[in-house]
Order: C-alpha cells, then sequence, then structure tokens
C-alpha cells in the first residue's frame, strides 16, 4: 500500500482519545443491548440485512463500506420512529476455507504470508490453520470484536454461522432442500459443471480465486480428415461459430504446444494434450496413442468438411492449447486474429519460407455480408484499430468481440455458403450445427471461454456430470414469479433493475452440491454438500429463530420440518407440534408472531459484485418458498472499494483490512471517509490520507461545537433577524435534501451534507 500523509501531533492526541471513547461505546451499546429490537404491536418496523460474510480471513474495506450503509439506514430509521432489526451471521460453508487451507498444506508461501502479514495472524499458530473448524472459528472471533468496534448498530443475541456444524442451521438447510424438491425446482441428472479436478467438486462462484460469473459454453468440434503414413486421422478444431466453415482457409495449431494423437470413440483425433483431459470429463472414451509438438504436422494438409477442399496446416502464437481443442480453423476475412496471424507470418523473416510461401498464397473468403462494411470485415476493424500483430491480445480481443456481435445480430450469409446461403448469421449457425452433427462431421464439447480457478488454486475444467443435482433457474414459472418479485420491490440505484432483469432472465439450471468443504450434507444424497449460495438464500428468516437457539430453549434433536412449516406457515397443531418438538406452545407462538412482525426484508444491501449470483438466487428462493407477502421489499447495492486508485487484492498487497484501517484512522473518521466517498453503483477509492483528512474534520467539528457551548452569554434572545432567518432557511433547505438523499440510499451525498456542507453553513 503506498505511503500516506501521517496525521500532525494534534491529531495523534485526538486519535487517542477518539479509540479510547469508540472502544468505551461499542462495549456499552452491546452490554446495554441498545440495538436489540423485539416485536412492538402498533409500532411500524425495518429489517435490514447485510450478507454474512465467509470467514476464510479478515473483515476488509469492502465489508466495511457495504455494512456501513446499511447501519446509516438503521440508525436513520430509528430516529423516525421505526423499530430497526440489524442483525449479523458468518459464513461458514464452502471452498473458500478448505481451498485456503489446501494452498497451505501444499506449501503455498504466499497464503502463509497473507495470513500473518496482512490478517494478523500470530505465526506461532499458523500450523492450526490447517483444522478448517479452528480456522473459522478464529476469524469469527477476531472479526465480531472487529465489527462491534466499527459502530455497526447490530442486535447480537440473533448471530449464528452456517454449515453442519451448526446443528439447528443444518437442519434448515436441509428443509428448503426438501421443499424446493417437493415443489419441482430441483432435479437430477446429466450437467456441464465447472468442475475442480483436485476437489473432485463442481466450483460455485463463491468458490473460486478467480473466473466468478464464468459458465460453461457449447462450442462445436470439426473434424478434418488428415492421412499420415495412409492412415486416416481427424484434426479436431473446435469453434463457437460454424457458419464460418465456409470460409476456411487454413488450420492453425500452436507450434511449441503439445498435441496428442487419441482414439476418441474408435476415431483417431489429433488436439491438445489439455483437450484430451477435458474430453475424458465429457463422457469420452479417451485413449492417448501418442505425443508430439504442433510443429510435427505444421506444413501438412487437412481436408475440411462441406467444402471438400484441402487446406494447409500453419503455425500460430494466438492458438491456447488449454482452450477448447487446441486447433483453430482460419476464416481470414471474418475473424480478426486469424487475418493477423496470417500477416504475421507473411511479414516475418524468421519463418521457414515453405511455410511463408504457404500463408502468402491465402487468400480471404468473403461469406457475410454485414451493411456499413465490405467484404472483409475483419481486416477493416484491424487496420481500423491499428493493431499490430496477433500478439496484441487487448486489441484483438476487442475487435474479435466486435465484430462477432455485428455479424451475429445484423450479417447475412452469402450466396457461397451452400445450404444457409442468404440466411441471418443467427439462424444459420444452428442449421449448420445440425448438419454437420447428422452427418458425423462434428461433435460438441463444453469448454470455459474464461480462466477459472478454484480456491484451492486448481485450473477448472468442465466435467459432464451424471448425477448432479441442480436448481432449476431455468424453469419459465420460477423464472415468471421472480419477475413479478423483482417488479414489486424497490432496486437502489435504478440502474441496478436491468442487471437483476438480466441474471432472471439468463440463468439456466444451476448446481447446488459439491463434494468437499464445510456444509450441509444433501438430504438426498449424504455424499454431496450443498453448495454455498445454495445454502444462503432465505437465511434471513433464521434471524428470527436464532435468538431462541441462541437462548438455548429449542431442542435442536426434536426439530425436524414441521417445525420450519409452522414457524414460517403456521401449518399443523400446535399443541401436537409442542409436544412432540418438546418446546413450550408458548415459545412455539412467540417466534411465530416474531417471524410474521418482522418478515419480509425491508433492506438487502450487498456489494453490485453479488447481483449475478446470490441476489438474484435470494429473489428465486424467496419466491419459491414464501408467499407474496413474504417476498424482499428492496435491494441496495453499491460499488466496489478502491484503496489507493487500485483494486483491493491480497495477492497483490493492496490490501488492508477493516481493524488495521480503524486502528489507524479510529472507527468514526472511517466511516465518514468510506461513507461519503460515492454513491450508486460509483466505486469508492478510499486511501490513509482520506481518513487522516475526515479525522480532522471530526476533531474541528467537535471543536467548533465546544467553542460554542463554552461562549458566556446572559444576552435575552430576540426576535430572529432576517440574517437569522436566512440561515434557517438555508440550514432546513440542507436538511429536506440530506432526509432526502438517505431515503434514496445516496449515502455518500447526505453524509457529504451532514459533515461538510451543514457545517460551513
Amino acid at each position: 500500500m503506498q505511503k500516506s500523509i501521517e496525521p500532525n501531533d494534534k491529531i495523534r492526541e485526538y486519535l487517542k482519545i477518539v479509540a479510547n471513547r469508540e472502544s468505551f461505546w461499542s462495549r456499552k451499546w452491546v452490554e446495554d443491548g441498545v440495538f436489540e429490537a423485539d416485536p412492538e404491536e402498533g409500532r411500524d418496523k425495518v429489517f435490514i440485512t447485510f450478507p454474512y460474510p465467509y470467514m476464510n480471513g479478515s473483515l476488509h474495506l469492502g465489508h466495511a463500506y457495504s455494512s456501513g450503509r446499511l447501519d446509516v439506514l438503521a440508525r436513520y430509521y430509528r430516529m423516525k420512529g421505526y423499530n430497526v432489526l440489524y442483525p449479523w451471521a458468518w459464513h461458514w460453508t464452502g471452498e473458500a476455507v478448505l481451498g485456503t487451507i489446501h494452498r497451505l498444506l501444499d506449501g503455498d508461501i504466499s497464503v502463509r504470508k497473507r495470513l500473518i502479514e496482512l490478517d494478523g495472524v500470530d505465526e506461532e499458530l499458523i500450523d492450526k490453520f490447517k483444522d478448517p473448524v479452528f480456522f473459522v472459528r478464529y476469524f469469527t472471533n477476531v472479526n465480531r470484536e472487529v465489527v462491534k468496534r466499527y459502530g455497526l448498530s447490530i442486535d447480537w443475541r440473533r448471530e449464528f454461522h452456517t454449515s453442519s456444524l451448526h446443528p439447528l442451521y443444518n437442519k434448515f438447510v436441509e428443509w428448503q432442500i426438501r421443499k424446493l424438491y417437493k415443489k419441482g425446482y430441483i432435479g437430477k441428472g446429466l450437467y456441464p459443471a465447472v468442475w475442480c479436478p483436485r476437489d473432485q467438486s463442481p466450483t460455485g462462484d463463491h468458490d473460486r480465486l478467480e473466473g466468478v460469473g464464468v459458465r460453461p459454453e457449447e462450442y462445436t468440434l470439426i473434424k478434418f480428415k488428415l492421412y499420415l503414413d495412409d492412415t486416416e486421422y481427424y484434426l479436431v478444431a473446435g469453434t463457437f461459430r460454424p457458419e464460418t466453415i465456409y470460409g476456411v482457409t487454413n488450420i492453425w495449431v500452436n507450434p511449441d504446444a503439445d498435441y496428442v494423437v487419441a482414439e476418441v470413440d474408435s476415431e483417431k483425433w489429433i488436439i491438445s494434450k489439455e483437450a484430451a483431459f477435458k474430453l475424458e470429463n465429457q463422457l469420452k472414451t479417451v485413449k492417448i496413442i501418442e505425443e508430439f509438438k504442433g510443429s510435427y504436422i505444421v506444413g501438412l494438409f487437412a481436408e475440411a468438411p462441406l467444402v471438400n477442399k484441402y487446406i494447409p496446416i500453419l503455425p500460430a502464437r494466438f492458438v491456447d492449447p488449454d482452450m477448447v481443442t487446441g486447433v483453430v480453423y482460419s476464416v481470414p476475412g471474418h475473424a480478426p486474429y486469424d487475418y493477423l496471424a496470417l500477416r504475421d507470418i507473411t511479414d516475418s523473416r524468421n519463418i521457414d519460407p515453405i511455410i511463408k510461401e504457404m500463408a502468402s498464397r491465402i487468400k480471404p473468403l468473403s461469406i457475410i455480408k454485414v451493411e456499413g462494411y465490405g467484404d472483409y470485415p475483419a481486416i477493416e476493424i484491424v487496420e481500423e484499430m491499428g493493431i499490430k500483430s496477433q500478439e496484441d491480445y487487448e486489441k484483438a480481443d476487442e475487435a474479435t468481440q466486435k465484430i462477432y456481435k455485428i455479424e451475429y445480430h445484423r450479417g447475412v450469409m452469402k450466396e457461397n455458403c451452400g445450404p444457409i446461403s442468404n440466411m441471418p448469421v443467427s439462424k444459420a449457425k444452428e442449421i449448420i450445427k445440425s448438419i454437420l452433427l447428422e452427418e458425423g462431421l462434428a461433435t460438441t464439447m463444453y469448454d470455459l471461454p474464461e480462466k477459472v480457478v478454484c480456491r484451492c488454486g486448481t485450473k477448472c475444467i468442465v466435467k459432464i456430470i451424471t448425477d448432479q443435482w441442480y436448481l432449476k433457474y431455468s424453469d419459465p414459472t420460477w423464472k415468471k414469479i421472480a419477475y413479478e418479485a423483482l417488479n414489486n420491490m424497490k432496486i437502489y440505484p435504478d440502474e441496478a433493475k436491468k442487471l437483476f432483469d438480466h441474471y432472471i432472465d439468463w440463468y439456466e439450471d444451476w448446481p447446488c452440491t459439491r463434494k468437499t468443504g464445510l456444509g450441509t450434507p444433501f438430504p438426498f444424497d449424504k455424499g454431496w454438500i450443498v453448495e454455498t449460495l445454495t445454502d444462503s438464500t432465505v437465511y434471513m428468516a433464521f434471524y428470527i429463530i436464532a435468538k431462541y437457539y441462541n437462548k438455548g430453549i429449542i431442542n435442536v434433536d426434536k426439530v425436524d420440518d414441521s417445525f420450519f412449516e409452522y414457524i414460517f406457515y403456521g401449518s399443523g397443531d400446535p399443541n401436537e407440534l409442542s409436544k412432540t418438538l418438546n418446546i413450550d406452545r408458548a415459545v412455539l407462538d412467540e417466534i411465530r408472531s416474531e417471524f410474521l412482525y418482522w418478515y419480509p426484508v425491508d433492506v438487502r444491501g450487498s456489494g453490485k459484485d453479488l447481483i449475478g449470483n446470490h441476489l438474484t438466487f435470494y429473489i428465486f428462493h424467496h419466491v419459491a418458498l414464501f408467499p407474496a407477502d413474504k417476498w424482499p421489499r428492496s435491494i441496495t447495492v453499491n460499488g466496489y472499494v478502491m484503496l489507493n486508485g487500485r483494486p483491493m487484492s491480497k495477492s497483490a498487497g493492496n490490501y488492508i483490512s477493516l481493524e488495521n484501517a480503524i486502528k489507524a484512522v479510529g472507527s468514526d473518521a472511517l466511516r465518514l471517509s468510506l461513507l461519503t466517498l460515492a454513491d450508486g453503483l460509483e466505486d469508492p477509492d478510499w486511501s490513509l490520507d482520506k481518513g487522516y483528512k475526515a479525522l480532522e474534520r471530526l476533531y474541528s467539528i467537535e471543536e467548533f461545537i465546544k467553542n460554542v457551548y463554552s461562549i458566556n452569554d446572559d444576552t435575552q434572545p430576540t426576535e430572529a433577524s432576517y440574517h437569522d432567518k436566512l440561515l434557517l432557511a438555508r440550514y432546513y433547505t440542507i436538511l429536506d435534501s440530506i432526509e432526502k438523499n438517505i431515503s434514496e440510499h445516496k449515502i455518500g451525498q447526505a453524509g457529504r451534507e451532514i459533515f461538510y456542507k451543514l457545517f460551513d453553513v
């Protein structure tokens, strides 16, 4: 982290005073139960929740920003007379913890270093962190004290953690799974999942170090016939655009990559070594016969299907052996990388002259017409963007995406494209794919369009699982109800709503189980564990129950689904239930009454990164499990916290824990400096300098108030002068603006008005 300007001696002394003050009052609030909230008949309530954080490390400024914004709302509504509940919990489920432990056991020095230097772990304790239970308990205990010190107005009686280590929460998750299954929202069968080869388990968004949001995509594998020593082989090229086969001019392989001859379902394929491993995980029988470098087949010719012509195999550095099959067919008129690679060969002085001659003879073929472009859109955009070579990856990727979108949405196949001539590209793609598959000229394969890394550090692949349990987010009825809920709730800021619209529509089926990590055993198949995002969709309802569990008045051993059915729906005979569960009837009725009072959640707040997974699932599961009057009322989202102008990252060393930020500037100054930086989806950029400036501002405000109260003026008040009235009018105008901004969740603007504009009147 960059060096900051140190505060002067006066501010250093003030920080000591503030630290003692904050420490005293944060303890006092908890001891006196100041923020404990219980139902009050006739009093309107506001139920506010924040996503429980993973206990795989220290809390950071991102947690502070999102939870702090919600705390402002909680305090605002209390001032308005509402009965406000703002609880807290901890997420122990998933690969987040186990992945870190795997890397620690593997001797990953960076993990050990981050635990000690960034998370503040005593070096003597490191070996104990190889135990997942110790790991989560340690960080829960540390982070609890940090949250209290930060000054959030939490009702700590309702605290809980997830996983099978919490017996009642475990049963709560099992109840949800059984309920969803009965409603037909859980299925089992073939499923292409993002898969960690080490954990032998599906890897969901929150179980990843890299690649959050990346989903498997289906590619068409086109077979190009190749003869070596009178033996027939297939050089198999993967593509997302099978309609471009009519523009093929050559095939690309990476000359330095490892390729194999593999017997795949009785055919001899030439593919990358990485592709062979992936295909083994997609219900293909794969037997590797021979290995060689890509350069071994450069200069040979293969026969292209449908167009029935022989085309040369040429070298290209842009070909990634870990992307689909590691073999790419070239369409230089419509693919920027292909044109660039050909140009690189013809311009190179360090390439085999025979290969150079082959490349120089190749002429692009025009197969798609797009209004506003000539015959070769790829060449036009390469020249327009000034792309120098195939290794200018950023620009070449941008050009590729642009061409694909334009041609897919606006392009029409030309007359030279056989059965798909004159068809829109969007239609032609599926037609030609069907023809290739039916004639045995192609097959399909799933791959990841971007790199995905499990939290254990292993690169993920796509595996077709034959017995995967999954949530049917593809169900049109479920989507319809989710849209209904979305359209009846308030989203802050307004522009975030279209993101929810997109994700509700975009989601297909979602794997809801995994094999490793902490969590709840899947009730229908104990060999699986309920995955990280699936067990965290309606836990807001558990805050009501947790208060009673924490008092020790719920006999967990007796609890079954009937308990949750009564609390949430009022189903069953409470007298019989009381006997069966060994819970006093009055207690059952009290929990039921409390649920009816607090639910639904009025404000759910989070960073914008959770829109694409947790928050969308939150909507799906609430509409599946609860009646309409218990659906969420609003969701507020915010941007990512930057640190010193860059994204926060432990691996990059650009990180400060919430605990250390509080030690540096104090809780109040941290809140002031952090919460006034941005609004909506903007990314706030924090630094220690901003924290120190906020501390100075608080000092000046405190000194101003002391000076005002120290004035010994016995003058009797008189009628307000013109200037008095002007000042008051200005004051109330700002107050109105503050209230309006807070009600619209513009916390940053409201904070700037309170601590700067108002005091500068």
